[in-house]
């Protein structure tokens, strides 16, 4: 037992510190660079203050002294400012407000009146009510009948008259004596006196050939029964 005793004796003096100038060295150092993110300049110090410093101390005191100047020299830098462009950003204009377009309200036609007249027209003229049952050159001959102050018995003379004479085609011509037109006037030109288009316009010969009629037999009936007593009028 007296032989353990003296041998743990011995060990603790063995890793006694003080008895190891070496080791404590190495122990300061060790403290003086996790010191030196604090201050290198003292952890420089700390590191060279032992008694005879090795040359890896002397060293390790250097290289922090090196990092202490390096972080100050940074220090004393002045920021930099960016060296790239600046994009300013695009002014924006605001948006002009537009007014609502105008719609234009819809146009209403008024109904066209009702006429007592027929619509079928001929040329210039506005067929009566009372001529609806003809059409054409009939319907026109009728109205104009009228017009002149006859009745419908005298409308029926004229249209029997001039349906034998000329079928009431304003171009038909008698080739035998040269009459020619709706009353197939004798000779054709006798309706010039009427109008210059006396050879195409159905109204120019009508309107002839009922002042024909009046000035010779009074009226349509009166002509038509010559027609029938004489074959002509």
């Amino acid at each position: 037992m007296s032989t353990r005793m003296n041998s743990s004796r011995a060990r603790h003096r063995a890793e006694d510190p003080e008895r190891h100038p070496a080791r404590k060295r190495m122990l300061v150092s060790a403290a003086a660079v996790l010191f030196a993110v604090g201050t290198a300049s003292s952890a420089s110090a700390a590191i060279i203050s032992t008694d005879d410093p090795t040359p890896e101390e002397i060293l390790a005191a250097e290289i922090v002294a090196d990092a202490g100047d390096s972080e100050y020299q940074w220090d004393q830098v002045a920021p930099m400012e960016s060296i790239l462009p600046v994009k300013e950003a695009a002014a924006v204009e605001p948006t002009a407000k537009t007014e609502p377009a105008e719609v234009p309200e819809p146009v209403v036609e008024e109904p066209a009146e009702e006429s007592t007249e027929s619509s079928d027209s001929g040329p210039g003229v506005d067929i009566a009510a009372d001529c609806s049952e003809y059409s054409g050159n009939k319907a026109i001959g009728c109205t104009m009948t009228l017009e002149a102050g006859w009745d419908m018995g005298e409308v029926g003379c004229l249209i029997s008259l001039w349906d034998r004479e000329s079928g009431w085609d304003e171009s038909a011509y008698n080739s035998g004596s040269g009459a020619y037109g709706i009353p197939q006037s004798l000779p054709g030109d006798k309706m010039a006196s009427h109008g210059d288009d006396w050879e195409t316009n159905p109204v120019t010969q009508i309107a002839w050939g009922l002042d024909y009629i009046d000035g010779r037999y009074g009226s349509p009936c009166g002509a038509w029964s010559h027609s029938e007593s004489n074959g002509w009028y």
